[in-house]
C-alpha cells in the first residue's frame, strides 16, 4: 500500500505551483500592487480569491468527482463534451500557450533586440521547439519542475524581495479612480486574468495521473495527495502575489506605468540597474516556459484520449505547431481575444466548482447543476455581447441584477438557477434527473 512522504508531496505542489506560474502570474499581482496603491491590501484580498482560492478548490473539486467530463455530465453529456473543449483550446493553443510564447519573447528579448517580426518568429521557434522536447516525457515533470524550475523560480523572487526590503523602493500612492469605487470587486475580477480557475480543471486529471504513477492506488489516497498538492501549490501562489503586489504599489511613485510588464520593468531597473532587464527577462522565460509544458502534456492528454487518431507525442507536435503560429500574430492581438472569450466561460467554470465541491450533498441533483449554469451562463453570454459587439447598450438592462457594475453580475443568475434546480429536482424521481443528464 504506497503512500507519499513529505518530500514528494512537496515536489508534487511545487510541480502545481509551477504549471500554475505563468507571465499572466507575475504581471497582474504587480500592476494591481500599483494601480490600488493604498488600498492593496483589500484588492490583494480579492484577487487572491479569484487567483488562487478557486483554482485550488478547483483541483479539489477534480478529486472530488474525477475529472472535468464527469463534473460537466451533471449538466448533460452533450455539454459534458463541448465545455471541456472549449476550456483545453481556450487555455491551450487558443490562448494561453501562444500568450505565454509572445510574452517570453517581449520580456526575455525584446529588450536587447530590434523590434522585428521575424526575430519573433526566431524566438518562438525555439522557445516551442524547447516547450515541446520537455513535454515529450510528462512522468519526468515533477522532478523536473519541483527539483529544478521551482526552486530556480522562488529563489529570483525571493532575492528581489529581500532587495527592494534593502533598498526600498518609493511610496504607496492614492489608489486610481477604478480601484476606489469598487476595490475588492476589482481585484476580484482581475484574478480571472490569470486563468487559473479554468486551469485548474485540465491540471487536476495531470496531477491525478502523477500520483497514480508514484503507485498510489487508492481513490481516496489518490483525492488526499490532490488537496495536499493543491494547498501547497495555493500557499506559494497566494506569498508570491502579496510579494508582487508589494513591489508594485511601493513602485507607485516612480516612473508611468501602463500594465504589468511597465511595473516590473521599472522595479527591476530601481533595484538592480540595467541588470535587472536582464533577470526579468529570466524570470519571465521561465515562468512562461513552466506553463507552456504544463499546458501542452495536458492538453495533449486530453485531445490523444478524446480524438485517438493521433498519439500522444501526435497531439503534443500539433498543438505546439498551432501555439506557435498563434503565438506570432503578436501579444496585443492574442490580449484582445482574451477578456470577452474569459468573461464568457469563467462565470460557468466557477459555478461548476462550487458545486462539485458539495456534489455528495446535492446527491448528484442534475437539475441544479443545469439550471445554475444555464442562467450565469446566459447572462455571461449577453453581457460579452454586450461589451464585444454593442457598445454597452444593454447597461441599463443588465444593470438591474445586483453586483452588475462590480463586474459579477452572473452571481446572482447563478444563485436563481440553484433554487430553480433545487425546486425542480424536488418534483423528479432519481431515475427521472439521470434521464434528464442524458
Amino acid at each position: 500500500m504506497k503512500n507519499l512522504n513529505n518530500k514528494e508531496l512537496l515536489l508534487l505542489s511545487f510541480m502545481l505551483f509551477s504549471m500554475f506560474f505563468g507571465a499572466g502570474n507575475l504581471i497582474f499581482p504587480a500592476f494591481l500592487g500599483r494601480a490600488s496603491g493604498e488600498e492593496m491590501v483589500i484588492a490583494l484580498i480579492g484577487f487572491i480569491i479569484t487567483a488562487v482560492g478557486l483554482p485550488i478548490l478547483g483541483v479539489m473539486t477534480i478529486a472530488n468527482t474525477g475529472s472535468i467530463q464527469t463534473l460537466g455530465s451533471r449538466v448533460h453529456k452533450s455539454f459534458a463534451f463541448f465545455f471541456p473543449l472549449v476550456i483545453y483550446v481556450s487555455i491551450g493553443p487558443g490562448l494561453a500557450i501562444p500568450r505565454a510564447g509572445t510574452i517570453a519573447y517581449e520580456m526575455g528579448m525584446k529588450p536587447f533586440l530590434p523590434s522585428s517580426s521575424l526575430l519573433l518568429g526566431i524566438y518562438t521557434i525555439i522557445f516551442f521547439a524547447l516547450v515541446l522536447w520537455l513535454s515529450l516525457s510528462p512522468s519526468k515533470l515533477v522532478d523536473r519542475f519541483g527539483k529544478l524550475l521551482t526552486p530556480i523560480l522562488l529563489s529570483l523572487i525571493l532575492m528581489i524581495f529581500v532587495k527592494s526590503l534593502i533598498t526600498p523602493l518609493g511610496n504607496f500612492q492614492q489608489a486610481e479612480e477604478v480601484y476606489q469605487r469598487n476595490t475588492f470587486f476589482k481585484g476580484f475580477l482581475d484574478g480571472y486574468q490569470t486563468m487559473d480557475a479554468l486551469a485548474a480543471l485540465v491540471f487536476g486529471i495531470f496531477v491525478a495521473n502523477a500520483i497514480l504513477a508514484k503507485g498510489v492506488q487508492e481513490p481516496k489516497k489518490v483525492s488526499k495527495y490532490m488537496m495536499i498538492a493543491g494547498l501547497g501549490a495555493g500557499t506559494l501562489l497566494a506569498s508570491i502575489y502579496a510579494i508582487l503586489a508589494y513591489l508594485g504599489g511601493s513602485s507607485s511613485s516612480i516612473g508611468t506605468a501602463n500594465n504589468g510588464t511597465d511595473v516590473l520593468t521599472i522595479v527591476m531597473s530601481t533595484l538592480f540597474g540595467e541588470f535587472g532587464t536582464l533577470l526579468l527577462g529570466v524570470l519571465f522565460t521561465l515562468a512562461c516556459l513552466c506553463v507552456s509544458i504544463g499546458l501542452i502534456i495536458s492538453c495533449s492528454q486530453y485531445f490523444s484520449t478524446l480524438f485517438t487518431f493521433l498519439s500522444y507525442k501526435g497531439w503534443a507536435t500539433l498543438l505546439t505547431i498551432v501555439s506557435l503560429s498563434i503565438a506570432n500574430l503578436g501579444l496585443n492581438q492574442i490580449l484582445a481575444f482574451s477578456s470577452p472569450l474569459l468573461g464568457f466561460i469563467y462565470p460557468m467554470a466557477v459555478v461548476l466548482i462550487v458545486l462539485g465541491l458539495f456534489d455528495r450533498t446535492l446527491r448528484y441533483r442534475t437539475s441544479v447543476y443545469r439550471y445554475a449554469v444555464i442562467f450565469s451562463g446566459l447572462f455571461s453570454f449577453f453581457e460579452t455581447i454586450n461589451t464585444v459587439f454593442l457598445n454597452k447598450r444593454l447597461d441599463a438592462v443588465l444593470s438591474l441584477f445586483p453586483l452588475y457594475e462590480a463586474g459579477v453580475g452572473w452571481v446572482v443568475p447563478a444563485l436563481l438557477g440553484i433554487a430553480v434546480g433545487f425546486l425542480f429536482s424536488s418534483s423528479l424521481s432519481s431515475e427521472e434527473e439521470k434521464r434528464l443528464s442524458s
